[in-house]
């Protein structure tokens, strides 16, 4: 299996307090792989959690800031030393203020951030959950989720403008149930939804188009095409980007009587989904095996991954949950050497460490047991 110079984003230190299961709970590694391996609810996917909050968002459970403090526990807190390539390596700091109920703050070399959207300007973090293997027969909110954090990791500046547009849908929204419609107000809040919203809609495009051309089909990971279906897509189309916002606002504007009685905005990127088909069988993800889907996500991942470390030089960080299990011994060899062609350092885990055996000496292999972390 190769073995290249990891230059991805890394983790070299995490340190838990009040988190989950977790009272205090430090890990320090090097740059490469790390195998987490332990029983169920031992306590591993909760430390991928940890590692998933140093991006921005609510993680890969999407739990509420509170849900995280451990039971009998204070307000739950995460510190992390984090280097991307050859970079100097960066503090980070994250948990929930324990005076400000669900609010979570951010500290970067010590310094505190306003809100969350730097953290993707350290580096990029995709996962992959077992809670994912159904994202094909999920509603559109948890695709678009899905893309969303892969436009981050190319883009940092997406995560501000997903959440600029969707506290302006709120702002609306709830000035258009309570009957408080000043026109002054609402122009102002549907014009930010326009603008954010047709950036949001443009990037999540152009990551699309992107991978559509990047996922090749090896027969080990099938080749994947993928479509963005929206109203705003299909205008940035025909039109350019300054009058697909024009038509936005007009549309906002018309709707504001039928979206206060219906307490939903009715177009929108927040309305966007994306499709995705299986290319050599020609048939929806959403109709392939399980196992298929499960490919093709995976296809989808390390296509990213590539096109990540090709735009920044340095791969995304790899959360991997219970991947191996679910994957056939040639389809698990096959992943273990995209990461280290990739130089990407993955935190994978699993109930059998026998499932790992390509990375032993290449990988670092940790056991979980009760919440405890120890060497294996």
């Amino acid at each position: 299996m190769p073995e290249p110079e990891a230059s991805g984003l890394a983790v070299l230190r995490l340190k838990l307090s009040d988190f989950r299961g977790y009272a205090e709970a430090r890990i320090e590694v090097d740059r490469r792989s790390v195998v987490l391996t332990g029983s169920n609810g031992a306590g591993k996917t909760n430390i991928l959690e940890a590692l998933s909050m140093l991006a921005p968002g609510r993680g890969l459970r999407r739990a509420r800031l509170s849900d995280l403090d451990r039971q009998g526990g204070g307000a739950w807190a995460i510190a992390a030393r984090l280097q991307r390539g050859a970079e100097e390596p960066v503090e980070v700091g994250t948990g929930r203020d324990p005076e400000g109920g669900d609010k979570r703050v951010v500290r970067i070399d010590a310094k505190p951030v306003r809100g969350q959207a730097q953290l993707a300007e350290i580096g990029a973090i995709q996962w992959l959950t077992p809670q994912m293997d159904g994202l094909f027969l999920d509603g559109a909110g948890n695709r678009r989720r899905f893309l969303d954090r892969l436009v981050t990791g190319a883009d940092p500046d997406h995560a501000g403008r997903l959440a600029a547009y969707d506290h302006a849908q709120r702002e609306r929204l709830r000035l258009l149930r309570e009957g408080r419609a000043d026109p002054t107000w609402l122009d102002a809040l549907e014009d930010t939804m326009a603008r954010h919203g047709v950036a949001v809609a443009a990037a999540r495009r152009e990551r699309v188009h992107a991978l559509d051309g990047a996922t090749v089909g090896s027969g080990v990971f099938p080749q994947a095409a993928l479509r963005l279906a929206g109203s705003v897509e299909s205008w940035l189309d025909e039109i350019p980007a300054l009058e697909a916002e024009d038509r936005l606002k007009a549309r906002l504007a018309q709707n504001r009587r039928l979206d206060g009685e219906s307490g939903m905005t009715a177009e929108g990127p927040h309305r966007s989904d994306l499709e995705v088909t299986h290319v050599a069988h020609g048939q929806a993800a959403r109709l392939c095996s399980t196992g298929e889907q499960k490919a093709l996500l995976l296809s989808i991942q390390l296509a990213n991954a590539r096109l990540v470390k090709g735009h920044s030089g340095a791969a995304p960080l790899l959360l991997l949950d219970e991947v191996a299990a679910h994957l056939d011994e040639t389809r698990r060899t096959a992943l273990f050497e995209e990461i280290q062609l990739l130089g990407a350092q993955a935190w994978l885990t699993g109930t059998d460490a026998q499932l790992f055996r390509p990375l032993r000496g290449l990988g670092q292999f940790l056991r979980v047991a009760d919440a405890s972390i120890s060497n294996d």
